[in-house]
């Protein structure tokens, strides 16, 4: 028995994908934050007088919020999908993703943090 599935192809996929960086970037304050961090910190990385090694690891690294921003993003809109009213799980959802940008905030500071200690103390 076929399931009634649309035939998914690589260019299909990429173009939803890029519907959806456009949508969130049009709609989220917090996306274009991000980005902006994600630009500056690139501009940072390149310009630091450090190894080759070290600049990946802090470029790669600005990646990590942007992609939980993404993930908060889905929440906050399946959520709205489902009720706009005040729901205690509703809210649990929506705190839940916003940790999840918090903490890939924090991991980014301590991959800079250690990452630039390593590089110029050690």
């Amino acid at each position: 028995m076929a399931l009634n599935k649309p035939h998914y192809t690589l260019f299909k996929n990429t173009r939803y994908a890029l519907n959806g960086l456009v949508e969130i970037t049009k709609n989220e304050k917090s996306f274009r934050l991000q980005i902006v961090l994600f630009v500056v910190g690139i501009i940072v990385s390149c310009s630091l007088p450090i190894d080759f090694v070290s600049k990946a690891i802090l470029a790669v690294s600005l990646f990590i919020p942007l992609i939980a921003e993404v993930i908060n993003s889905a929440i906050e809109r399946t959520v709205d999908l489902v009720t706009f009213d005040h729901h205690e799980l509703a809210k649990r959802a929506k705190d839940a993703g916003a940790a999840l940008v918090f903490l890939s905030l924090s991991m980014l500071a301590v991959i800079w943090s250690v990452t630039l200690y390593a590089a110029f103390y050690l």
